[in-house]
């Protein structure tokens, strides 16, 4: 077949283009990345840059573990290392089982990536035909709609797809070529995920009508990354302008006095950059209505994996943080405390309390009279003039002595637990939740 010699020449030449690396293939045992290792494996080009393999087991499947194995004995057989990393693929973000799986699979990349050696990927021409599409249906703007880079930053190293222009068939007629071994996960079956979906159903109804489908669209992708990466120019200086390199918040009039072709990839930049999720059109427009919220208000605009909140007239974005029960109480005494947020409350310096004290949050009602103060003041009150972020307002440590609330973390302290304190020569010291 003109495609079992069509691979390795096409890699051959991709190999010369690029800089001195070393390369380490990402190998889920499937057709592509099997293609991909498999003629690589016979390339000295990539020999002489000690080319490696890494396979992620998500646990999602029965036979990962067998998946594994069959991994680690193809490259044996190549002569290749493989390294097996074991994912734990977190469901509980709302973002859907493939972006969770995505997410661990390309957090293991990140980690593991050798400085400057290069991850490369079996994607081909179809993969990032139905990106785009997909990008299309979910509204996306000129960077979705360029799909996926040939090459972009990963950890320490770079991403790399070599094979976006090439058929998925050139891919599939070397794997038959060469009787390779492949692993099919049934999962790529199921025409329930939207990709699957796209693939079974959509594509060949589209190469009927339009039998040049999917180079078109790949087109028009490498149209919209052009003018995607011309943007990028602009949108990045203003990204220097609007973000405080302190808080790394962003002047919320100075974002909303952006062109929307600005705005919104630099919302998504701020977003990624932090490990959160960009928001759905509809979840930015409700950001760009709050951005001009006046004093007193506290919007928070959210959805799964992350919350964007307006204050102080600036954008700021968090994780969704894990919120103590209301009836959650502590018993402290100095130690170093882990909090329900994954803050801590600590002593410093290090000491123990003359008494100890009861660590609760927030129900509604407190109030507290700081030492030197002539008057009891309502928390709510206090959070607002003391500038305590709202996102960080309920993971606040309480701290009772019975039934009396003596000092917030280590913002307010009563008189009574000056005194505590003065006797225990330490002061607390509360660190928030990440």
């Amino acid at each position: 077949m003109a495609s079992e010699s069509t691979l390795p020449s096409i890699l051959q030449h991709a190999l010369r283009m690029q800089p001195e690396g070393a390369l380490c293939i990402a190998y889920s045992g499937g057709p592509d990345s099997t293609a991909l290792l498999h003629a690589l494996a016979h390339l000295p080009e990539a020999r002489l840059r000690g080319v490696r393999a890494t396979h992620v087991d998500h646990g999602l499947h029965a036979d990962s573990a067998r998946w594994a194995a069959h991994c680690r004995a193809f490259c044996a057989a190549l002569g290749l290392a493989c390294d097996v990393h074991v994912a734990k693929v977190d469901r509980s973000g709302g973002i859907g089982l493939e972006a969770a799986a995505r997410h661990a699979r390309y957090a293991i990349f990140a980690e593991y990536l050798h400085a400057n050696e290069r991850l490369v990927f079996g994607h081909h021409q179809d993969d990032q035909a139905e990106t785009v599409l997909l990008k299309l249906l979910r509204g996306a703007g000129p960077e979705g709609l360029g799909g996926m880079r040939a090459e972009r930053p990963l950890g320490r190293g770079m991403v790399w797809r070599p094979l976006l222009d090439m058929p998925r068939q050139v891919l599939r007629d070397y794997v038959e070529a060469h009787d390779l071994p492949c692993i099919h996960d049934p999962s790529n079956d199921d025409r329930q995920l939207a990709r699957n979906h796209l693939r079974h159903e959509v594509m060949p109804l589209l190469k009927t009508h339009w039998p040049q489908a999917t180079i078109s669209i790949t087109h028009s992708a490498m149209l919209c990354r052009a003018a995607a990466d011309t943007l990028q120019q602009d949108w990045l200086a203003a990204f220097e302008e609007l973000r405080d390199d302190t808080t790394n918040s962003l002047d919320a009039r100075g974002w909303l006095a952006l062109p929307s072709a600005l705005r919104d990839p630099l919302l998504a930049h701020w977003l990624h950059a932090q490990g959160l999720t960009a928001p759905t059109t509809a979840q930015r427009q409700q950001i760009e209505r709050q951005c001009t919220a006046q004093d007193g208000q506290l919007p928070c605009i959210q959805w799964p994996g992350t919350e964007v909140h307006v204050w102080k007239h600036r954008l700021w974005a968090v994780a969704p943080r894990k919120l103590p029960e209301a009836q959650t109480e502590l018993s402290w005494q100095g130690e170093p405390l882990a909090l329900p947020d994954g803050g801590t409350l600590t002593l410093e310096p290090a000491s123990q309390l003359p008494v100890s004290l009861m660590v609760r949050w927030r129900r509604g009602g407190e109030r507290i009279k700081p030492a030197g103060d002539r008057h009891t003041r309502d928390l709510r009150a206090l959070f607002q003039s003391g500038a305590i972020p709202p996102w960080q307002r309920d993971c606040c440590p309480l701290l009772y002595e019975d039934d009396q609330l003596i000092a917030v973390a280590d913002r307010w302290l009563s008189a009574r637990a000056v005194a505590v304190f003065n006797e225990a020569g330490a002061r607390p010291r509360w660190r928030p939740g990440p």
